[in-house]
């Protein structure tokens, strides 16, 4: 048996459980991060689009089950760093309304239970911890902020400068990508073509592991134990975590503490919860109000693949442009969302979804494309839920919410891309298993009848747990969320009193 112990034991080391060990390293408090992976290599096959996207080198070999028992592989990462270390590196802030109550025609996202103004000092540490390059005065939505992005914007190719030319022709106002790279003077990126959705073989992407864990474990007070898969949480008589039970490299692991965080993701710290149900707690752990593993969202997402036949696409480094013109309205008073650029796709990649096109086809095709992103705002709804059985295997049950609105902004990208000179547009929807941006399944909240965790991200019923991660999110806004998940980091880290947590 593997026994260990500290005052905070953190389960996870992706942004949430990384960026918080950082944050209690500052304040030199004793910390065990516990990480189901192991440190993911870097080698060759890290730029490597076929063995990355085509033969899914670093996904698990895990499946979940969707709503009719089908089996579907999930976007998840079980590797030092979680979901960054192949994540677009794409650090944008959520903007100040989506603090506050959003109505939409088809129902509302709630308010979040602190604002904007609570977190904007860490949204600038964060920033400046991941290394965030932007400008401020080019996006119509972007919120007010108390200092500047830490580095400036990325310089855009000239491919991409000609099509935000030709955007703004149209009366749109592109702006530049808020982007956690290391292009500092003496950084190490290099400006590849395999950033997004690639590990970084030179560390260079502001990924949990390469910003925050690691130069917490260089402090001294903080600890990693990798391979370490926690499968229960036990109580003790006075409702207090006692130890979480699991397993490492095979062997029983048993781990004591005065503070415990899941922070394994919004889908397994919920599942975490909900598997260590008994007789005195049948719902699972910290959830009286039923609500552990509800109110799942997962972001309303597609990628449109723009071929113009006559221009080809010379870019390497693409993510560098998005339009936010439609955040707050899309001209009939509701709220629209966000068009972002992604890395610059190859015709391998493309293999993953168009599964019969001959592979020379797809090369010639993305030497004359341009990729985007549509996201817009799914609501949280107690239908869509994670769940868990007998056997430990997790369940989605999901459906679309709010998809109106995905659909009439998919429909202006369509529009103003056609403008632009695009004449093959190509889609491919998000479904169950690109599951990108899931939150939403521990929601924070001041009322412990309709929310689990307080707004410092502490449990409701059990004083000595927190959650740490996207799961606390009330809402999901229409923005990528991992630096609102670093930012609430490092503010559970700096204002929660972690003598009387234990």
């Amino acid at each position: 048996m593997v026994t260990d112990s500290a005052q905070v034991v953190i389960v996870g080391s992706g942004m949430g459980g990384g960026t918080l060990a950082w944050g209690l390293a500052q304040r030199g408090i004793d910390t065990l991060v516990l990480e189901r992976g192991e440190v993911l290599p870097r080698e060759p096959e890290n730029w490597s689009p076929r063995a990355v996207f085509v033969d899914r080198r670093y996904k698990p070999d895990e499946t979940w089950l969707d709503d009719d028992g089908n089996e579907f592989h999930p976007g998840v990462h079980y590797v030092v760093g979680g979901n960054t270390k192949v994540y677009g590196a794409s650090l944008p802030r959520l903007r100040e309304r989506d603090f506050g109550r959003t109505e939409y025609p088809s129902g509302a996202s709630p308010a979040w239970p602190f604002t904007y103004a609570e977190l904007e000092t860490y949204y600038g540490q964060a920033e400046s911890l991941y290394r965030v390059h932007g400008t401020v005065g080019e996006d119509p939505s972007e919120p007010w902020r108390s200092q500047p992005f830490p580095y400036g914007p990325l310089p855009h190719e000239p491919y991409i400068a000609e099509m935000m030319r030709r955007l703004e022709e149209q009366g749109l106002h592109p702006s530049s990508t808020s982007m956690g790279i290391d292009v500092r003077p003496g950084g190490t990126c290099v400006r590849c073509q395999t950033c997004d959705g690639f590990p970084c073989r030179l560390g260079a992407k502001s990924d949990a592991e390469t910003c925050a864990l690691g130069p917490a474990l260089a402090g001294g007070s903080v600890r990693l134990l990798t391979g370490a898969r926690v499968r229960s949480i036990e109580l003790d008589d006075h409702g207090r975590v006692a130890r979480l039970t699991g397993d490492v490299n095979g062997e029983p692991l048993v781990v004591d503490g005065a503070a415990f965080v899941l922070s394994a993701g919004a889908v397994n710290s919920a599942a975490l919860m909900l598997a260590s149900r008994t007789d005195d707690h049948p719902l699972g752990v910290g959830n009286s109000s039923g609500l552990v593993g509800r109110n799942y969202m997962v972001h309303n997402n597609t990628h449109l693949a723009a071929v113009h036949p006559r221009r080809r696409n010379d870019v390497v480094f693409q993510k560098t442009m998005c339009v936010n013109d439609f955040y707050a309205d899309m001209g009939d008073g509701y709220p629209g969302g966000t068009l972002q650029l992604i890395g610059k796709v190859q015709g391998s990649m493309m293999k993953t979804h168009a599964t019969r096109a001959p592979e020379r086809l797809l090369d010639r095709m993305a030497a004359r494309s341009v990729e985007w992103l549509v996201m817009t705002e799914d609501l949280p709804s107690v239908h869509n839920r994670i769940t868990v059985d007998a056997n430990g295997r997790i369940n989605v049950s999901w459906r679309r919410t709010n998809y109106d609105r995905h659909e009439a902004l998919l429909a202006q990208a369509k529009r103003i891309l056609r403008k632009a000179g695009y004449t093959g547009i190509f889609e491919q929807r998000f479904g169950i298993d690109m599951n990108s941006h899931m939150c939403g399944t521990a929601v924070a909240g001041t009322d412990p009848a309709t929310s689990v965790l307080d707004p410092w991200c502490r449990s409701h019923d059990v004083p000595n747990l927190f959650v740490v991660d996207s799961a606390f999110f009330p809402s999901s806004g229409a923005q990528n969320p991992a630096l609102t998940i670093a930012a609430q980091a490092l503010r559970v880290a700096a204002e929660t009193d972690w003598t009387s947590a234990a």
